[in-house]
């Protein structure tokens, strides 16, 4: 699973577990509607920090919290 699947469903997750819509969560992070919904269909490959730190605050979680899952640790990245 890429990196961007991995946080399009931990996105999904946070919204199920909070029983949120994506709309709701846009208004709640201040993240544009369209931003967000890049960002889960993967057309953004790399998300900013700054925004993925929007999304946990619309979640009321750290982004500590949010990459904290077995699939992000086992993750390795390539150095280009």
């Amino acid at each position: 699973m890429t990196e961007q699947e991995l946080i399009s469903k931990r996105i999904e997750y946070y919204c199920n577990l909070h029983k949120m819509s994506y709309y709701k969560l846009s208004y709640q992070s201040t993240v544009p509607l369209t931003t967000l919904m890049h960002i889960i269909d993967g057309s953004t490959k790399n998300p900013g920090i700054f925004t993925m730190i929007k999304i946990c605050n619309g979640f009321g979680i750290t982004i500590s919290e949010f990459f904290n899952s077995k699939e992000f640790e086992n993750l390795e990245f390539e150095v280009e």
